[in-house]
């Protein structure tokens, strides 16, 4: 029913919108009446995301696309002109992200810029061109989509816990200075979550996922609705009074350590590199 849909006349914009995290978020917004706007590289994947959130929201539900990349400023902006033009922008959701696993003296300069980029510069472009629409309707609420490794430490990924550590940071200082515009600017911290993404990866390799699930208290990972509730209560009226914060959804990983992976960094990088990198050398190219 119309009066049990609390963001009717709203509309949301989320960049990886294709992906498990950001189409479950949107469903869980257009469930409750919200237009929402998806962006992401593959047209594809968008149009595929789009046909099963309107079969999961039902009747009335309205959800559109736009391909582009989340580095790209105009792209960016366009996404969320569009979404504007079907409600009052009142939500945005970055979900772009991720990190590369391998021992920290392996990176070299241009690729940290491009680790920084991934996670920092595509939520910040979020806040950056929906500030404006939002101030427009009278404000709004933004979620940058984090990790639990912007609090635990993991080996092999420093790289990652220092630009997802940079997106909670940004959440704070946006928050701040966002306030007095009515707009509030969280982050939901993720765990390990099992997507079409993933499936291939991490979770094909049983050994592995059982070593994640040793340091889980809950001892199961994650399924993109697990995330999504997150983001749905971050983006609505229910967290009215919350800004600047971190909601961490992970299995209880954070209450112990991450996994020691090196195993997994071994059979990618063999072991003339890691042993190089694990005694303070740099590997050879």
């Amino acid at each position: 029913m119309a009066e049990d849909k609390v963001l009717l006349g709203q509309a949301a914009f989320i960049t990886g919108g294709g992906g498990g995290i950001g189409s479950a978020s949107a469903a869980w917004l257009a469930e409750d009446g919200a237009a929402v706007v998806l962006m992401g590289r593959t047209e594809a994947t968008l149009a595929g995301a789009k046909r099963r959130i309107e079969e999961r929201a039902g009747t009335g539900a309205r959800v559109e696309y736009v391909t582009g990349d989340a580095l790209d400023p105009a792209a960016v902006e366009a996404g969320l002109t569009l979404a504007a033009g079907l409600g009052r922008l009142s939500m945005a959701v970055s979900v772009v992200g991720g990190g590369t696993m391998k021992p920290l003296l392996m990176f070299d300069a241009d690729e940290v810029t491009a680790e920084m980029r991934r996670n920092i510069v595509s939520a910040f472009l979020v806040i950056r061109h929906s500030t404006p629409l939002m101030v427009e309707g009278g404000g709004g609420s933004i979620v940058l989509i984090s990790s639990d490794a912007a609090k635990i430490p993991w080996p092999f990924l420093a790289l990652y816990n220092t630009s997802k550590s940079g997106v909670e940071g940004l959440v704070r200082g946006a928050a701040v200075e966002l306030a007095p515009l009515k707009i509030r600017v969280n982050a939901v911290r993720p765990g390990l979550v099992e997507t079409d993404t993933t499936r291939g990866g991490l979770f094909a390799n049983k050994a592995v996922i059982e070593q994640f699930l040793e340091e889980k208290p809950l001892r199961r990972t994650g399924v993109p609705d697990d995330i999504a509730a997150g983001v749905r209560y971050l983006l609505g009226p229910e967290s009215s009074w919350v800004t600047g914060q971190s909601l961490g959804i992970e299995g209880g990983n954070e209450l112990t350590r991450a996994p020691y992976l090196e195993g997994l960094v071994r059979k990618r990088f063999g072991d003339a590199a890691i042993d190089a990198a694990l005694s303070g050398r740099i590997p050879s190219a």
